[in-house]
């Protein structure tokens, strides 16, 4: 990757990290309120669970942008952490902060996935429960 690419790579991320930065100061949005209605609770509950949602994933987000940011600085941006080859540009260019190649982040989610589905089959009881 040639300096000029890495170095609007860093443009694109920095902006991105302000960004993040700003959305997740305001959390105003999970505060707890309190309601005489039951059905207002019920609502502000759903509220404050996307809310919490969503700061969650803006807060990974800031912290890949981040990481990307670090690579920069070291100088390993643009390479995949499992394999070592180079990210194709196209990838970095759809998603700057991008760690793994196509192929690694697709193994990478096949595992998650089935993980994330394993673990809901331990928690379902299998036989009769008497």
């Amino acid at each position: 990757m040639t300096r000029v690419e890495t170095n609007k790579f860093k443009q694109i991320l920095e902006t991105k990290q302000a960004e993040l930065a700003h959305v997740l100061r305001n959390r105003e949005a999970i505060a707890i309120e309190k309601s005489a209605d039951a059905l207002d609770e019920v609502q502000h509950a759903a509220e404050r669970e996307l809310a919490i949602r969503n700061l969650d994933r803006e807060s990974n987000l800031l912290r890949q942008v981040r990481n990307a940011l670090h690579r920069i600085d070291e100088g390993s941006y643009g390479i995949c952490l499992h394999c070592e080859e180079e990210i194709n540009l196209k990838r970095l260019n759809a998603v700057p902060w991008a760690s793994y190649c196509i192929s690694c982040q697709e193994l990478a989610d096949r595992r998650r996935h089935s993980e994330e589905y394993q673990e809901g089959f331990e928690e379902v009881p299998i036989g009769n429960a008497a």
